[in-house]
């Protein structure tokens, strides 16, 4: 029994720095992704010659990120030039829930070892479900991201669809947009967020 629970207790060790890896690579990117917005915002209302060395490297760092979000803010008739700063704040979001997501999944995997280690038959089953879930969560995430710049038409974005659009769709059809942003990936993302609460509490008590 004894060497069960080092064995458990090493994998949950394990996950753990994997999982505090991750954070920090987040964390550092997110960081760094800011500062270039943050000078691209500077560069711009300091009006900087806009030929300049920094100028131009900033820019095409972030033109990928900011384009997109400048067309949407236009479209809702707002300043463009809040583009840097409203990306910025996306940058922060996403960070978070990527950060949420693969905690998830980590915390799986971990429980997951310690069950099969102990020989927990209903903790498994709860695993496991969990896990899917976050998986599946995981998938939303990744196709919302990849939305903003991969084509529909590449592999990637095609497995994205046929796997979340079965679900997604039935939401999207029931859920109206908010103006130009479909809201749907974040009511499912939402609802599955309860039903892991749900198997948490019942469960994995």
């Amino acid at each position: 029994m004894t060497t069960i629970l080092s064995q458990s207790s090493y994998a949950m060790r394990i996950f753990s720095q994997i999982d505090e890896l991750f954070w920090y690579a987040v964390v550092t990117a997110i960081t760094i992704f800011v500062v270039l917005l943050l000078l691209r915002w500077l560069v711009t209302y300091a009006n900087v010659n806009p030929f300049s060395w920094l100028a131009i490297n900033v820019r095409r760092s972030t033109d990928p990120f900011v384009q997109p979000v400048r067309r949407g803010l236009v479209r809702a008739g707002l300043d463009a030039r809040l583009a840097p700063l409203v990306t910025a704040l996306i940058a922060i979001l996403l960070g978070y829930i990527a950060v949420q997501l693969v905690s998830a999944v980590l915390f799986t995997l971990a429980g997951t070892v310690e069950s099969l280690q102990r020989g927990a038959v209903v903790r498994l089953i709860g695993y496991v479900l969990y896990g899917l879930l976050s998986v599946f969560s995981l998938l939303i995430f990744i196709r919302i991201v990849f939305a903003w710049g991969v084509s529909s038409v590449s592999s990637v974005m095609r497995f994205l669809i046929v796997v979340t659009e079965p679900i997604l769709g039935p939401f999207r059809r029931i859920i109206p947009p908010l103006g130009m942003i479909d809201i749907s990936p974040i009511v499912v993302l939402l609802l599955i967020q309860l039903l892991q609460r749900a198997i948490v509490g019942t469960l994995l008590r």
